[in-house]
């Protein structure tokens, strides 16, 4: 029998050393980028306030996402009542709906432009337009950058403004005067335009009302800035409920309401080839058996699709924590104590880890981690002092 040279019977095994070698270069290769993503993720947390008391305008701390640390407030910028703000996607300009009811002897609030400065975060002012409507109290930049979509609350309208290449606005390319009245006669003998909800594709903007207990639908024309009624122009929700805030589910399937009126949320099934919504349910938002003030608030879904936030002020004080199946239907999961007074608005960290809850008349961010499996919050112990905070926005430090 002919023996094979010593070379003939190595070459498979350093073949087979050679495929060990490249799978374990791969496997650290795929840990080391498992660990980079995994690492430590700091924000700035801008607050939006009203400016009374001790509030001059926006302040920020910086937050760390794998710790759920807060660090030290400072004041970033002085402007009055900047009660909802949003930051442009590349996050070089910060804009603030300023909540007043006259602007330059006019029936109108303001919008302001503020350009983000490198490293501080500090904001500087650009500059100031009329809102296009008394009491803007929401708004949103599209996801192009070339929008500023304000919703008017005291005069119910809602308005488009172009931002500049510097960052500047200039006056509104288009503004909605919306019109009729709802069955409260105390709150609801107007339209009262409450927020901006954008659709993921760009294509469409959903403006909850109040007043008219509408969700009214618009196509948004990128190229003119311009917004026109869809058809169907609305969805409705139940008489007297005063829709407040809406949310998209993170597929764009789905789109919730939460109404401030009767303590509920309201989900559609939203259609993004035609901007259309259907009902599918309506389910309370607040602790089971209260007989309390009823002032719901702000409603978020988690960035993972799997559950649904909502806030209610007035003597509850609670978040609402849902789970949301297949079809987009909720099901309470608890009624968490805020801890702060006054819960107007809360954020979500990009992560999904944290939810920051702007207490806004115990003058605080309470700081509560999110349970990945059930959605339950837990009050982790972080508690940022501020004067009264009503609005919080994440923006990527590294």
């Amino acid at each position: 029998m002919n023996n094979p040279s010593r070379t003939e019977v190595g070459k498979p095994m350093w073949r087979k050393f050679a495929y060990l070698l490249l799978a374990f270069l791969i496997l650290a290769s795929v840990s080391f980028g498992a660990q980079k993503t995994s690492g430590k993720k700091t924000y700035r947390v801008y607050v939006g306030t009203y400016t009374e008391h001790d509030s001059k305008g926006i302040y920020a701390f910086q937050f760390d996402s794998s710790s759920g640390k807060a660090g030290s407030v400072e004041l970033v910028a002085e402007t009055t009542n900047p009660s909802f703000l949003a930051i442009e996607p590349k996050h070089r300009y910060v804009f603030a709906a300023n909540e007043i009811s006259e602007y330059q002897g006019k029936k109108s609030g303001g919008v302001s432009a503020f350009a983000v400065e490198p490293g501080s975060g500090k904001l500087t002012f650009l500059n100031e337009v009329s809102s296009g409507g008394a009491g803007p109290c929401h708004l949103a930049v599209d996801k192009t950058g070339k929008y500023v979509l304000v919703a008017n609350y005291d005069t119910g309208s809602i308005a488009a403004f172009p931002i500049q290449a510097d960052g500047k606005l200039v006056e509104a390319s288009s503004v909605i005067q919306h019109t009729g009245h709802g069955p409260d006669a105390e709150r609801q003998k107007g339209p009262h335009a409450h927020n901006i909800a954008i659709s993921p594709d760009n294509r469409f903007v959903i403006a909850n009302d109040l007043g008219l207990d509408q969700l009214l639908v618009y196509h948004l024309d990128t190229t003119k800035g311009t917004l026109t009624a869809n058809q169907p122009p609305f969805a409705s929700v139940e008489p007297g409920a005063g829709p407040r805030h809406a949310a998209f589910h993170p597929s764009g399937r789905f789109v919730y309401s939460i109404n401030e009126m009767t303590g509920s949320v309201s989900a559609f099934r939203y259609d993004a080839k035609v901007g259309t919504l259907q009902h599918l349910q309506t389910i309370s938002s607040l602790p089971p058996g209260y007989k309390g003030t009823i002032e719901s608030a702000e409603i978020t879904a988690h960035p993972s699709g799997k559950f649904l936030y909502a806030s209610n002020r007035g003597d509850a004080n609670t978040i609402a924590v849902f789970s949301i199946d297949s079809s987009g239907m909720l099901k309470t999961i608890e009624s968490a104590p805020a801890i702060g007074k006054t819960p107007r608005n809360f954020a979500i960290d990009p992560a999904g880890q944290f939810l920051l809850v702007a207490g806004q008349e115990s003058n605080n961010v309470v700081v509560f981690r999110i349970d990945p499996k059930t959605g339950r919050l837990t009050a982790t112990g972080q508690v940022v002092d501020v004067p009264m905070p009503v609005c919080l926005i994440f923006v990527p430090i590294n």
